[in-house]
């Protein structure tokens, strides 16, 4: 640490950051950081004032981080855009309409464009009509494809509506992505007809940006042509430029079995392996006076053309950053050390973006880049081979191996999967990465010359071929991937001390790092033990929140019955409101069941049964509490119960108005799932709290748990 300054800034502006997160509001920890930073390093220069030989003291460093600190605290706070006052998420009036700039590369989905706004100005209702007022803040619009052209980048649109805010996680074990979009300053979203929104004009915000636009369109362009095929060009499309509307979801399965769905997103790995290339290429050349400041020169504009075309992707411009700073201290002759040079980005990274820290791809890539840091090398060399071929390729599964081995707790924690053949796949996918991206690039820089831009488009075409062939053929090997993995927050800072106290170990032979391992080994095996247990021994039935859909799930165990009318082939809302539901429950055995369907049994889950079922309604008895589901109260069948029900789900509009119930059902809980029609499911919500009637929207409240004793 002594000699990595860098580090100990990084680590003190990532407390600021992290203090502000978790203590927004508190001034009071930031100004006396501040003022106590301030004082020590006054008093420390204070000191050696007139004093040949200067003394080194602790405290002025001390006070310096304390400033850092404080630094981290204020840059977070101005960098965070709801502490503007007029950001749209203070409005207390309603949105008539708005006027916003498209700020970012829209993206192509199955129905809509994903445009991201920059809010200017806009219109209130309860103001005169003609009268706009600044307004600030940035809203995603989903635009109707039908009829609608491709929006482009500084494109002004006057949008009329308001847009709503974002909604926070309505199932357990959710993915957050209020939370994940609020790292970006995004706090609403809006879905657009057409006829929704105008074209003003067109204005950049930012030059730059528009310009890195123009150029990956130019680059997408000479992709389509040299490319051709779907499969190839959506691979080139996704590694080179960033963009995966091309991918076929089969392929992207696929790499995401065989643990190589990173190389599918434009990331610091790219930069890292066109680094290499270039350093392996550009040191064939002749040694020239000043030819180190040549090689650094064109070094940085290949890596920052590379970021350009990317449209500045911003986990390549972190990676840049740090390549760049790598360039510049080898080129100007000053020692360098991975871990400054490190710390050196991170903290240049995090004082422009603070928010950077929460990001998955920051952490991955700096985790992965550490653990290669640290290890790869003296695991390389820890076994040799006669001949090159086999050292090249021990070379490239060293690397794999160190940074699954780093990286697998988080991505894990994040993504709830881990690669079973990453070994297998990763040599390969890397391998054929360091000739992809170099051909990806030739063929943009000779595009304009004829038959040689032909040559490098089929050598590209083929390349990518073969890397989808064989990711493709990895993935269908049987358990490619286990997939539903839950760690917890606790479990996986315990796995991490287990990694690296046992590296430690390895390394320095220390036996307090025995110790330390054994007693991370131990709590890690304490907290999965009472995680299983409690798992072993839940009882659990909850009314789940999937847009416009009825999903209840009855678990009993490791064991849960889904009662859905989810369509089969919709896979994208079960893995986004469901999965990770279950996931964190630990299910393994999960039995779906037509909630439409007349069903008279499901055996997963004895003792339950399908009491009785029409069209109007089911009537499910499960662990000694009865569930109706009701379809219809208002058809030709005047059906009635004759006992309380425990748990009353109301699906499809079914119920319109409270005095429907007369007579028929009485029950100790009402729930709305979302089947029904949000208006309406407001309405009775608002007329059972003037009549003292107790009931619950999955809609408005989330998911309804109930534990059972």
């Amino acid at each position: 640490m002594k000699g990595n300054p860098f580090v100990r800034y990084a680590a003190a502006l990532i407390a600021g950051v992290l203090l502000y997160v978790q203590l927004p509001d508190c001034l009071i920890i930031p100004l006396a950081a501040l003022l106590v930073g301030g004082g020590l390093l006054i008093w420390g220069f204070a000191r050696n004032t007139g004093k040949v030989v200067k003394s080194i003291h602790a405290a002025p460093g001390i006070g310096g981080l304390l400033i850092l600190l404080a630094l981290g605290w204020a840059t977070t706070y101005q960098r965070t855009a709801i502490n503007q006052p007029d950001n749209i998420a203070h409005l207390t009036d309603t949105l008539r309409a708005y006027e916003g700039v498209v700020a970012t590369q829209p993206e192509e989905r199955a129905k809509t464009f994903r445009v991201e706004l920059n809010i200017r100005r806009g219109k209130w209702r309860s103001r005169d009509a003609d009268e706009w007022q600044p307004l600030s803040g940035r809203v995603i619009v989903y635009l109707d494809k039908a009829g609608s052209p491709v929006p482009h980048y500084g494109e002004v649109w006057l949008v009329a509506g308001p847009p709503r805010p974002i909604d926070p996680p309505l199932n357990p074990g959710e993915f957050d992505y209020k939370r994940y979009l609020s790292y970006r300053n995004i706090y609403h979203q809006q879905y657009l007809r057409t006829f929704g929104r105008t074209v003003l004009a067109i204005d950049p915000p930012s030059r730059i940006t528009n310009l890195a636009t123009i150029v990956n369109r130019w680059a997408d362009s000479v992709f389509t042509h040299q490319v051709g095929t779907r499969a190839e060009y959506g691979l080139v499309n996704a590694m080179i430029l960033g963009v995966r509307d091309d991918l076929d979801t089969e392929l992207y399965r696929a790499y995401s079995a065989a643990g190589a769905v990173h190389i599918l997103s434009v990331s610091g790995l790219h930069v890292g392996i066109l680094f290499t290339v270039m350093t392996l290429l550009l040191g064939l050349l002749p040694k020239r006076p000043r030819g180190e400041i040549m090689i650094a020169v064109l070094k940085l504009t290949i890596l920052w053309f590379y970021a350009l075309i990317t449209g500045f992707s911003p986990p390549v411009l972190r990676s840049a950053a740090m390549f760049s700073i790598l360039i510049i201290a080898t080129a100007s002759g000053r020692q360098q050390q991975l871990a400054n040079t490190l710390g050196a980005s991170a903290f240049f990274i995090l004082c422009f973006d603070p928010y950077a820290l929460f990001s998955a791809g920051f952490q991955l890539s700096y985790l992965a880049v550490v653990g290669i840091g640290m290890w790869q090398s003296a695991l390389y060399q820890s076994v040799t081979f006669r001949y090159k071929w086999a050292n090249w390729l021990w070379k490239l599964t060293a690397v794999a191996l160190v940074a699954q081995l780093i990286t697998f707790p988080l991505g894990v924690f994040y993504f709830h999967q881990f690669p079973t053949y990453f070994l297998l796949a990763n040599p390969i996918v890397i391998g054929m990465s360091e000739l992809l991206l170099p051909l990806a690039m030739a063929t943009l820089a000779f595009s304009w010359i004829p038959y040689v831009n032909d040559g490098l488009g089929w050598l590209l075409q083929k390349t990518a071929w073969l890397l989808n062939y064989a990711v493709t053929q990895t993935g269908q090997l049987p358990g490619a991937a286990w997939d539903g993995l839950w760690l917890s927050q606790a479990a996986m800072m315990l796995t991490y001390a287990v990694i690296f106290c046992g590296a430690a170990l390895l390394l320095t032979r220390n036996r307090t790092y025995l110790w330390a391992t054994c007693t991370s080994a131990i709590l890690l095996a304490g907290v999965t033990i009472w995680s299983d247990y409690q798992q072993a021994h839940q009882q659990r039935l909850a009314v789940h929140f999937l847009p416009h859909r009825t999903a209840v799930s009855l678990t009993n165990g490791y064991h849960s019955l889904l009662i859905t009318d989810l369509d089969s082939n919709d896979t994208r809302s079960f893995d986004f409101y469901l999965k990770n539901t279950f996931g964190q429950w630990g299910v393994s055995d999960l039995a779906i069941t037509n909630a439409n369907r007349n069903v008279e049994s499901a055996d997963s889950l004895q003792p339950t049964s399908v009491h009785h079922q029409t069209r109007d309604y089911a009537l499910w008895v499960w662990q000694g509490k009865t569930l109706l589901l009701v379809n219809k109260l208002n058809g030709p069948n005047p059906w009635r119960l004759p006992a309380v029900v425990d748990y009353l789900i109301i699906r499809r509009n079914a119920l319109r108005e409270w005095n429907q119930l007369n007579g028929r059902v009485v029950a100790r809980h009402i729930i709305f799932d979302d089947s029904n029609k949000t208006p309406l499911t407001d309405k009775l919500l608002a007329e059972a709290k003037v009549s003292g009637i107790t009931c619950f929207s999955v809609r408005q409240m989330g998911a309804y748990v109930a534990e059972l004793e």
